[in-house]
């Protein structure tokens, strides 16, 4: 799967979770200072890359991703 394809679904992912459109989530969008998220949303946000990926990733190194652009390139070290 290439880089556009899991950014594609990791917006579509985060769209779902935090109640935004796609259209707002920029490539470099910090997902709490940008998006507004929570602590419980970014768990909610790595329960859902595990299901939308069918990965299961190390939680604290998920929690610790902070924007967009890192989401997908932590993401795609699973999907290799």
């Amino acid at each position: 799967m290439d880089k556009n394809d899991v950014k594609a679904r990791v917006k579509k992912v985060i769209a779902q979770v935090l109640n935004l459109d796609e259209a707002e989530i920029g490539d470099n969008a910090n997902f709490v200072f940008d998006l507004g998220a929570d602590s419980r949303q970014s768990l909610e946000l790595v329960a859902a890359f595990e299901e939308e990926f069918d990965i299961e990733m190390d939680e604290d190194k998920a929690l610790e991703v902070q924007n967009v652009a890192d989401a997908v390139e932590f993401i795609a070290q699973y999907l290799d």
